[in-house]
């Protein structure tokens, strides 16, 4: 079949989900967020990249929550033809020795200036396919190990074949987005030993991949990385006793592992946050690795009301996020008003689907995230009575949350239901909502509509976080504990409020235990106040948030960081 005209891409980017359009349901949280968000700099930056992931057509799961609060999940196909193109190559992979043919759709990613970075779907829906082939590419996270293992060979390996057959032959570096990738290495392999006229790989082999791969890892938590009992991965990949036996495939023998794969296959290595850089440099000693700090993308997360405010004081903030640091110029009064039109309309639209009654002119605390027992979304309830008597003697407080546990983390569901039974505890004396279905308007709604975003995961757990980015952009300013981007984001009264003390090294010598005390202590002592009897000095913080964390807390400067120290440096 013939191919499209080489684009001259030299940056090809693989994750496992990327979030472009909410409608597009091939995301399930941050990380696919910030995949889509690297993507939109990319192209506005004129970065050539391509990207590449895998098509669900069932999409993650549409979140429903019983009157207790527990988690149903619902189907959330979505009609691919509606948004994507479907392109005529088609490549095929080996899976369990049997060959699986695969097609790709893409997505075109506009930039400000009309510059795109495509992004291919790989979809394994084909007639020619086995039914339980053609299911590799309807879920994301689905399945047990032996599904999930299959669909990183359709990423990995099926991905680096697709994008030759689509005219990509001038790759110079494949960024791999967390481990799920991390099997481009094995097809990067194989193309290097064909060059050298081999029939079987070598060390020389890994030393001419290595300089093409840059690896990002997002998670301080070693149950999260990927990894599978040597025996699944050769009935999966093969018996290619070549590939098992090079140095560095197979940690401690018995384990492919695609954090150690990628690690080992990878000239560039970085982590999300600086702390989160420090922590993955003890979690795996020996090896080089960076920090660049995660971003988000502004002109995507930047409310309605605030971007006609930028747009009017700082004309050129699009192209130049860094100039949102004039944001010290705008008159205070005019942050106020684009504030409360978000608050307002946030404030409506609770109202409107819950019937609780919120009020706009009350201090109203966001929360939202994917659920999982380490982010403590329950910290808050900790001690009830002394929540309630502060909120009593400040003014009020309500509060509003969102987020979804995955489908099988039972920790994470009976969580969603301790936030329920806490509100209905606190009955009327502090109003509480917890949205349906999370996503990314909700998500933009929220963080550019409370008064105060909060975040308390126990450190050093948070590699980075987001949400309290986008909150900054739109002059919400931060509470949480000290971990992740906040570490840099921080600075006391300025651009928000820490909770407890920084963690110390992996956290072993961290009282975890102080930090509800501290997050009541803020509440009561510092930030009530502020906002109820001196508006003045809290619309300064929302100021600084945005002039402080917004300008450089964004995608723009750490595509910016990724071209200067990873994709274009040996």
């Amino acid at each position: 079949m013939g191919r499209t005209p080489n684009e001259k891409r030299s940056v090809a980017y693989f994750s496992m989900e990327i979030g472009i359009d909410e409608r597009v349901s091939t995301y399930s949280g941050g990380l696919g967020i910030l995949a889509g968000d690297t993507i939109r700099s990319a192209a506005d930056l004129k970065v050539p990249m391509v990207a590449v992931t895998l098509l669900y057509r069932k999409g993650y799961f549409r979140q429903e929550l019983e009157t207790d609060g527990w988690q149903r999940e619902e189907s959330a196909a979505w009609l691919v033809e509606d948004f994507l193109e479907e392109m005529p190559h088609r490549i095929s992979v080996l899976v369990e020795g049997r060959t699986v043919h695969l097609r790709s759709w893409k997505y075109e990613v506009k930039g400000i200036d009309g510059s795109t970075v495509p992004v291919y779907f790989l979809d394994a829906d084909l007639a020619e396919n086995s039914e339980w082939d053609r299911n590799l590419t309807q879920s994301l996270y689905g399945g047990d190990e032996h599904y999930r293992l299959s669909q990183e060979v359709l990423l990995g390996i099926g991905g680096v074949r697709m994008l030759r057959a689509l005219g990509h032959d001038s790759i110079r570096s494949f960024h791999l987005n967390e481990g799920h990738a991390a099997l481009l290495t094995l097809e990067l392999l194989d193309e290097a030993a064909h060059r050298a006229g081999r029939k079987s790989l070598t060390q020389e082999d890994m030393d001419a991949v290595r300089k093409q791969c840059v690896f990002t890892t997002h998670t301080p938590v070693p149950a999260g990385h990927d990894k599978f009992p040597v025996d699944l991965a050769r009935k999966v990949i093969g018996t290619r006793e070549d590939f098992f036996a090079l140095d560095g495939v197979l940690h401690e023998g018995n384990t492919l592992n695609m954090t150690y794969l990628a690690l080992n296959l990878s000239r560039h290595i970085n982590g999300v946050a600086r702390k989160h850089g420090e922590i993955s440099r003890l979690m795996f000693a020996g090896y080089t690795i960076d920090a660049i700090t995660n971003g988000v993308h502004a002109a995507t997360w930047v409310s309605a009301p605030f971007r006609e405010l930028f747009d009017r004081y700082i004309p050129f903030w699009k192209k130049d996020n860094f100039s949102l640091r004039y944001a010290l110029s705008i008159p205070k009064g005019e942050v106020w008003n684009a504030h409360m039109q978000n608050k307002k309309r946030l404030i409506d639209s609770v109202n409107r689907e819950t019937g609780v009654s919120m009020d706009e002119n009350v201090l109203t605390i966001g929360f939202a995230r994917r659920v999982a027992t380490y982010k403590r979304a329950d910290l808050l309830f900790q001690d009830m009575e002394r929540l309630r008597k502060i909120s009593a003697e400040s003014g009020g407080i309500q509060v509003i949350y969102a987020g979804k546990a995955h489908p099988r983390d039972v920790e994470g569901k009976n969580l969603i239901k301790q936030i329920f039974r806490a509100k209905h505890a606190l009955g009327k004396d502090i109003k509480i909502t917890y949205l349906e279905n999370y996503n990314m308007t909700l998500g933009a709604a929220m963080t550019a509509g409370v008064d105060l975003w909060l975040n308390t995961p126990e450190p050093p757990m948070e590699a980075s976080g987001t949400s309290g980015m986008k909150a900054a952009l739109n002059g919400v300013p931060h509470l949480s504990v000290l971990d992740g981007w906040w570490i840099e984001g921080h600075i006391e009264g300025l651009t928000g409020w820490s909770i407890g003390n920084e963690v110390v090294g992996k956290g072993e010598h961290r009282d975890h235990s102080l930090d509800a005390p501290s997050l009541y202590e803020k509440l009561e002592k510092t930030i009530l106040p502020l906002f109820y009897r001196d508006r003045e000095r809290f619309m300064n913080v929302m100021i600084y948030s945005i002039a402080i964390n917004g300008s450089f807390f964004n995608t723009q400067r750490m595509m910016q960081q990724y071209v200067l120290n990873a994709y274009y440096s040996r």
